[in-house]
């Protein structure tokens, strides 16, 4: 790990140099068919399997960045006694369990990382315990590995989500004190959760892309309220920025469009991959621009389309529609499993899972190689040597999740792009 890590993420497809991860681990395990809907989940997974694909994703990146798991890093932060006590107060005080501070503050620093994300079992040491039908007295954090939700850097700032869902929350906690206090970084953050705002405002890392430094879209939808969006404004404001976000509503049913990056995400300087049916048919579902200069709101307007109002503000992008062309019964499936949910670890250089096949036809058919992660880990294929490819990593359990592979990165430092 370097000296210091530095926060700089301009686009969606600069050539990546840091990212964070979250090796799925037990708290994966510890869901069972009666909670797994409170976790968020309409499945529970196998993590042996999970666990197979998961490190094909994170040797990729192995290879072509610094890659920091979030576990080493929570750890580095709580080896500070004043940081510890600080995070578990937090933490403590969120969740109303202020019953288990004091056995936390006394767990040594990789201890109590562990607890922190794979939760705490009950011990039924008393009548109210013994009666209490939860196994955990502290949850664990099902949701982790999708690290893409918990916080989000914009140029060299880190926005702290405030997430829909309370399960979540200690999440975005972790990411506050991790960004804020660890040696590595020590930045300060622009937190909802910090300025008591109403509980209408939510944001979560997934509806969120940074198309350029300028230029933000949004989704709007079950994850992101509009009030979360003018929480952003209202950063902007304060920081007197010029800037223009094209939000997206999102259908609010079913849960697989849950976030922006499920239907709409940035392949290359001129490629993009889109769900037709959402961001290209005609809908209900409204594209607003909105227009930001020096901190002021000047215009509100509505745009046909995401594409159209990207195409005005420079961005001359190709669609590559999820699930190919054919037949919307495939789109829906692959959109499903993630199929549109890319990561670019380059211009045009992207990772996503082997299962939608139809949508690497489609990838194909726009000049995209088809590598298996395997023969990048092993060396066998050399990224550098393709203009543009599509690495695959095996998806049958993790897809079964609800996200893929921009859902399980947070990438911290990304290098300039030529437009």
């Amino acid at each position: 790990m370097p000296e210091h890590l530095t926060v700089d993420i301009r686009s969606e497809i600069g050539e990546l140099e840091s990212v964070i991860i979250h090796t799925p681990g037990a708290e994966v395990e510890n869901m069972t068919p009666e909670n797994a809907e409170r976790a968020l989940y309409s499945d529970i997974l196998n993590l042996n399997i999970g666990l197979s694909e998961y490190r094909q994703l994170s040797g990729v990146l192995a290879k072509v960045s610094n890659t920091c798991e979030v576990g080493d890093l929570l750890k580095d932060v709580v080896e500070n006694q004043e940081h510890k006590q600080i995070l578990v107060d937090k933490i403590c005080r969120n969740e109303n369990n202020l019953q288990i501070r004091d056995y936390l503050l006394d767990l040594p620093a990789e201890m109590l990382s562990t607890a922190l994300i794979e939760g705490v079992l009950m011990e039924k040491d008393n009548l109210t315990k013994f009666l209490n039908k939860s196994r955990y007295e502290l949850m664990p954090l099902h949701n982790f590995f999708f690290m893409r939700d918990s916080a989000v850097c914009l140029s060299n700032k880190v926005l702290i989500s405030k997430m829909a869902s309370i399960v979540r929350e200690r999440e975005s906690i972790i990411m506050e004190s991790i960004f804020q206090h660890h040696p590595k970084f020590g930045i300060s953050t622009i937190n909802p959760l910090e300025e008591q705002l109403s509980p209408e405002i939510t944001i979560e890392g997934g509806d969120v892309l940074v198309a350029r430094e300028d230029v933000l879209l949004v989704g709007s939808g079950t994850r992101t309220t509009s009030q979360g969006i003018d929480f952003i404004l209202s950063y902007f404001r304060k920081e007197k920025l010029s800037k223009h976000i094209l939000v997206q509503e999102l259908p609010y049913k079913p849960e697989s469009f849950i976030h922006l990056d499920m239907v709409f995400t940035f392949l290359d300087t001129d490629k993009c991959m889109v769900y037709e049916p959402i961001i290209l048919k005609p809908n209900k579902l409204q594209t607003v621009h909105i227009e930001v200069q020096e901190g002021k709101v000047i215009a509100i307007y509505n745009e046909e389309n995401l594409l159209i109002a990207l195409k005005k503000l420079g961005f001359d992008l190709e669609p590559v529609i999820c699930g190919g062309t054919t037949d919307h019964w495939i789109q829906e499936r692959e959109q499903w499993h993630s199929g549109a949910n890319f990561f670019a670890i380059a211009p045009g250089k992207v990772v996503g899972y082997a299962r939608n096949t139809y949508t690497l036809d489609e990838l194909s058919k726009h000049g995209f190689e088809i590598i298996q992660a395997k023969s990048i880990i092993k060396c066998d294929k050399d990224i550098s040597s393709y203009k543009r490819c599509v690495i695959t990593i095996e998806g049958s359990e993790l897809a079964r999740g609800g996200g893929g592979a921009r859902c399980m990165t947070m990438p911290v430092k990304r290098k300039s792009v030529s437009w």
